[in-house]
């Protein structure tokens, strides 16, 4: 388990800790990592010019050795020169089931969410109305929730820096309890000339400094924010859309081997997300290019989708809620709606970024392999029961409740089964 905070103490004038174990009993204290970044960090403005807010300093400290599913408390700390200590009020969080392990699991996911001003101060043409809903509703079940996922464009900041602090401290409730995993989309990375995969400056000058000092994840490097991260039953495969990710590329290799390394008899649920649409979408601006897609997403990578067997991919980027068919060279593979069990024949897209900001529109037609569309702001729940039973629920930000759901029931067999462009070499040889 990763802790991040920023303090105003450089690691001269104090030394950073945590002060944490299990509920109850004695606490021990970690050392914490000093990070922070000046003007010639960032890469234009109005990041490096009128955005420019000192960040800080933002202390990582890593807590390892954790029983599986206990309940720990905590306190940020630092210990001053004079030997006297500053903390921080006391927190709780429960620690991760074991790789492989069978128990009630709950993940959320959704992209796009900003953050906004409770008296509506201080945003410029409420850019992100849904973002208050979608936090509220989360904070609202929180005992529900085990770990959440935000698949990119995190604060829309665009380059004004002290917009981090804000939104940080809207999702402090949330953040403070529960792993909240984060992923790169345009309005964190994008800039020209700098190795964004799109040259447009939709960062404001940030590419990518900010959400890489800010949030931790596994990266092997953090400037290339793809990783793969286990939780219980479930391997996510993260990939970033900002980077190239065609065939041949750093990351497509990266991709095929979290995808190929995962043991499906103990992690049945393989979920593929990214901030881009890879996949599919009948959103009005991908329909207008007759792609239904980001150009060259799912020609890229539907090969790995279909080989590996991902059960679900999700995306950002579009801001509304969209659930495909299985699906597989944008045809459907399985005529049910409500209930998938069997054979993983093609893998389900759904883009859930009606997190908070601004709604996109659809296009006046939607295609046959679009089971359900909504213009509304919302996010995503998946309940693993065990390694058999999954529970997909899509709920609205305005009111928690249930809109579009279906469930997977399968065994292992099914997933070793032989599928198109998805079955193992075999051997006549004795």
């Amino acid at each position: 388990m990763t802790i991040t905070w920023t303090s105003g103490y450089n690691i001269n004038e104090s030394t950073p800790l945590v002060k944490w174990g299990p509920k109850g009993k004695k606490l021990v204290q970690s050392p914490a990592v000093t990070l922070t970044f000046g003007r010639y960090s960032v890469c234009g403005s109005p990041a490096s010019t009128v955005g420019w807010r000192d960040p800080g300093f933002i202390h990582t400290s890593f807590l390892k050795n954790l029983w599986p599913n206990l309940k720990y408390t905590y306190r940020l700390g630092h210990l001053l020169p004079d030997g006297s200590y500053i903390w921080s009020k006391l927190y709780s969080f429960k620690s991760s089931p074991y790789p492989g392990q069978s128990s009630l699991q709950r993940v959320i996911m959704f992209g796009d969410m900003g953050k906004a001003e409770r008296d509506g101060s201080n945003e410029y043409s409420n850019y992100q109305p849904g973002s208050l809903n979608t936090t509220d509703q989360l904070v609202k079940d929180l005992e529900n929730i085990d770990i959440v996922f935000h698949i990119g464009d995190i604060t829309y900041a665009n380059g004004y820096l002290s917009q981090w602090d804000q939104f940080t401290a809207q999702v402090e409730p949330i953040a403070s309890r529960v792993p909240y995993m984060t992923a790169s989309g345009n309005h964190e990375r994008d800039w020209p000339n700098t190795g964004s995969f799109y040259d447009t400056m939709d960062s404001g000058g940030e590419c990518g400094v900010l959400a890489q000092t800010m949030f931790y994840v596994p990266a092997e490097n953090r400037a290339k924010f793809w990783y793969a991260t286990d939780y219980g039953m479930f391997r996510f495969c993260i990939a970033d859309s900002e980077h190239d990710f065609r065939e041949g590329s750093e990351q497509y290799k990266f991709i095929e081997h979290c995808l190929a390394t995962v043991d499906r008899q103990k992690q049945p649920w393989l979920i593929f997300a990214a901030h881009r649409v890879l996949g599919y979408s009948s959103d009005y601006f991908y329909a207008q290019k007759g792609s239904f897609e980001e150009p060259m997403g799912r020609e890229s990578l539907q090969k790995l989708w279909q080989k590996y067997k991902v059960d679900i991919a999700f995306y950002g980027h579009v801001h509304n809620y969209e659930r495909s068919c299985p699906i597989y060279q944008s045809q459907c593979v399985n005529s049910e709606r409500s209930h998938y069990s069997g054979t993983v024949e093609g893998t389900i897209h759904v883009v859930v970024g009606g997190g908070g900001s601004h709604l996109s529109k659809f296009s006046d037609v939607a295609p046959t392999w679009s089971l359900y569309r909504d213009y509304d702001y919302g996010f995503v729940k998946l309940t693993a029961f065990d390694h058999s039973s999954l529970l997909f629920e899509y709920k609205k930000s305005s009111d928690g409740k249930v809109y579009d759901s279906f469930t997977i029931s399968r065994d292992y067999k099914d997933v070793l089964a032989c599928v198109h462009d998805g079955c193992e070499p075999t051997t006549s040889a004795n």
